[in-house]
């Protein structure tokens, strides 16, 4: 008797070859419905943004019950006398002189809102994702709110001493002799050094620093910069042999290192702007608005809807004229994904007023105003809205960023209402059945610039541009 095997197979090859083999392939399309789909446990990680610049503002207080505007005095130094007193006569004397600031405290803050149903149902946990976004929210909206009002400071220079933002040319790069430049003029006016000593009736000792044995115990400046004009000072070897030197010593967050008097602190918050060319797609219309006739001109900017900050910045239209006292313009706005866009109006090439328009934001402080508008969309302006100065634009194609040089007391945080986070899971009158749950933040406050002169930015290009791949 053959062993089973060599049965088998003889029998197989018997029916091979007589063509009487049958067979059938499961594939698994036919078993698709029965497939149970993976997911995995942990969620993947957020891009990183660097938070740096709420740190430096000093901590304001406003009371309670005393409104929201915050004002703060400063008596001016006398002038020094110019000659020496005359025997028996008494000097005619000075007048003293004060100086204030004030900065309005705005309430801001957020929710999600998350169904029962969706709590339920998903495989993450909602709720707690939720927690965990809103809790990254509120300091980056602190973040970028601070950066606003540093880049709207009066004090600045342009690389390669050009005369404005539109004059800047792609090879205009941050250069140690640019932070010199500033570093100079904070010193020569007197602004204030972190780590410095504000008397003047003092001695310096002049071992004191040898015997702390830390660079961090030497007053400093502060920059605040874009990882872009980073990479332009990482290309000088001085800068390079510096900044490595100083990785054991470093005292603030993203601090790059010291250079110069000047303690470098990185943040891709810091905003920066892209010269486009104005799209051109505007059609005025004798109805539809309240613009009377005349000579109008329109600019768009736009903005990532994440962070809400003009970045790409269109040139100004020419001019666009309007007949009757019922007349419109129609704007066709740019199509980028993830881009939102405002538009501007005003009767110069310099407009200073968000248009109105019913596509833009039906609540809220800017309702009917032309903000906030969606990529690719035909918008009616018409008439002129808020007041709302745009960024400058750079000159078509080329990238501007701002590097800000502080020094201490430059500018602060003024705080009517510490920031408060709410978890709402229990039902109550308007929600009866405890159908959503909320987590939600708010903050009140305002930024506020202390000294105009203790703060100081360069605006540059860059050798670097955003994007993975040139021109991305």
């Amino acid at each position: 008797m053959k062993p089973l095997k060599n049965r088998f197979l003889t029998v197989a090859a018997g029916l091979i070859g007589g063509f009487v083999c049958l067979g059938v392939t499961n594939q698994s399309a036919t078993f698709s419905a029965d497939i149970e789909n993976f997911i995995a446990d942990k969620v993947l990680p957020l891009a990183q943004r660097q938070l740096v610049a709420y740190q430096f503002g000093d901590p304001l207080s406003l009371d309670a019950h005393r409104g929201t505007t915050y004002t703060a005095s400063r008596y001016e130094r006398l002038p020094l006398p110019y000659a020496a007193l005359q025997e028996g006569i008494a000097p005619p004397g000075e007048a003293m002189s004060v100086a204030q600031i004030s900065a309005t405290a705005q309430q801001w803050g957020d929710r999600v809102v998350i169904t029962d149903v969706a709590n339920l149902t998903i495989k993450h946990p909602l709720f707690k994702q939720a927690t965990n976004l809103v809790a990254m929210q509120l300091p980056e909206t602190l973040e970028r709110n601070t950066f606003n009002t540093l880049v709207a400071a009066t004090q600045v220079n342009y690389a390669n001493g050009r005369a404005n933002r539109a004059a800047l040319v792609a090879t205009d790069v941050l250069s140690p002799h640019e932070i010199n430049r500033l570093v100079g003029s904070l010193e020569d006016y007197g602004a204030p050094a972190f780590n410095g000593d504000e008397r003047e009736d003092m001695m310096k000792d002049a071992g004191a620093y040898r015997k702390s044995k830390t660079a961090s115990a030497m007053p400093h400046y502060v920059a605040l910069i874009h990882p872009f004009p980073v990479q332009d000072m990482r290309e000088n070897a001085t800068v390079v042999a510096a900044w490595t030197h100083n990785d054991v010593d470093r005292l603030y967050n993203s601090e790059l290192g010291e250079w110069g008097g000047v303690r470098f602190c990185k943040s891709n918050m810091v905003p920066y702007w892209l010269g486009v060319a104005d799209p051109a797609t505007n059609t005025a219309s004798t109805a539809g608005g309240s613009l009377t006739a005349g000579t109008y001109y329109i600019q768009i900017t736009g903005m990532p809807a994440q962070t809400s900050v003009e970045r790409r910045i269109y040139q100004v239209s020419g001019a666009i004229t309007t007949t009757g006292s019922t007349s419109s313009i129609s704007v066709v706005l740019p199509t980028l994904a993830n881009y939102l866009f405002n538009v501007y109006i005003g009767t110069t090439t310099s407009p200073t007023n968000l248009g109105l328009t019913a596509s833009g934001p039906a609540t809220g402080s800017f309702a009917g105003q032309a903000t906030q508008l969606a990529s690719g969309a035909t918008v009616v302006i018409t008439g002129t809205g808020v007041a709302q100065t745009p960024p400058a634009a750079p000159a078509t194609g080329v990238y501007v960023f701002p590097t800000i040089v502080i020094g201490k007391n430059a500018y602060g945080q003024v705080l009517l209402e510490n920031k408060q986070f709410y978890y709402l899971k229990d039902a109550d009158k308007s929600d009866p059945l405890n159908q959503t749950r909320v987590v939600g933040w708010k903050v009140f406050y305002g930024s506020i610039i202390e000294n105009q002169n203790f703060l100081v930015r360069i605006e540059s290009s860059s050798a670097f541009t955003p994007g993975y791949s040139v021109n991305a």
